[in-house]
């Protein structure tokens, strides 16, 4: 696995408090994470394409896990933040509560690296264990630090 989903993340880009049950408004609270991102060159671009890919189709994943993302012009290199709500955030499409939102920015001109990055995170997801970890993790460095124990899971 070249490119690991933890490697995208920052203790400082990881919510584990996200406040609103609304699909809309919890998802700006965690993209806005990536607005001070040094790879982001024009945040209001990106948000209205992550806003416009979500009204295509759901990207619930299942299991109480979202990725909303987008390709887009607008990042240099792939971003990710996180939020985590402890009841669920609702998504209307699917009628399925979320409990963990991962948010992607991947460059138009990636798409290789978008593919491995979901494909792996869906993998890592789908593991009972692993999302357990991640919904107990107690700060933002435990949950990086479950996450990359996921990621090294994957390539044993």
């Amino acid at each position: 696995m070249a490119v690991r989903f933890s490697d995208l993340l920052d203790p400082t880009r990881i919510d584990l408090k996200v406040r609103s049950g609304r699909r809309t408004v919890a998802l700006q609270q965690v993209a806005s994470q990536l607005q001070t991102h040094s790879a982001m060159n024009n945040y209001r671009a990106f948000y209205q394409e992550l806003l416009a890919r979500e009204r295509l189709d759901s990207t619930c994943l299942g299991n109480e896990v979202a990725l909303p993302h987008a390709r887009t012009d607008h990042v240099e290199t792939t971003i990710a933040t996180v939020g985590r709500h402890d009841t669920g955030i609702h998504f209307e499409k699917t009628g399925q509560n979320v409990r963990l939102m991962f948010v992607l920015a991947t460059p138009k001109h990636s798409p290789g690296d978008y593919l491995q990055l979901v494909s792996s995170l869906c993998r890592i997801v789908k593991s009972t264990s692993n999302r357990e970890a991640l919904l107990a993790a107690e700060d933002p460095a435990a949950f990086l630090a479950a996450m990359r124990a996921a990621e090294d899971e994957l390539i044993r």
